[in-house]
């Protein structure tokens, strides 16, 4: 599985990373970039937490 960000939808909350902190990276201004692709197991659990925290979504998971 990928995590694809939508960047143009990220509006900086910063919300994707704290069930993902391994996969996301917030920068300054707490926009999010995708350094890691979800592994089996807990970080796919890890990934789609961070999808669904995302209010606008701009993250997704996609096989």
């Amino acid at each position: 599985m990928k995590l694809l960000l939508d960047s143009t939808r990220c509006q900086g909350y910063g919300l994707c990373q704290e069930p993902a902190p391994d996969l996301i990276d917030l920068d300054e201004w707490g926009y999010a970039a995708v350094v890691a692709d979800p592994a089996p197991g807990t970080a796919q659990d890890a990934a789609r937490a961070a999808a669904e925290a995302c209010p606008n979504s701009a993250l997704r998971l996609e096989r």
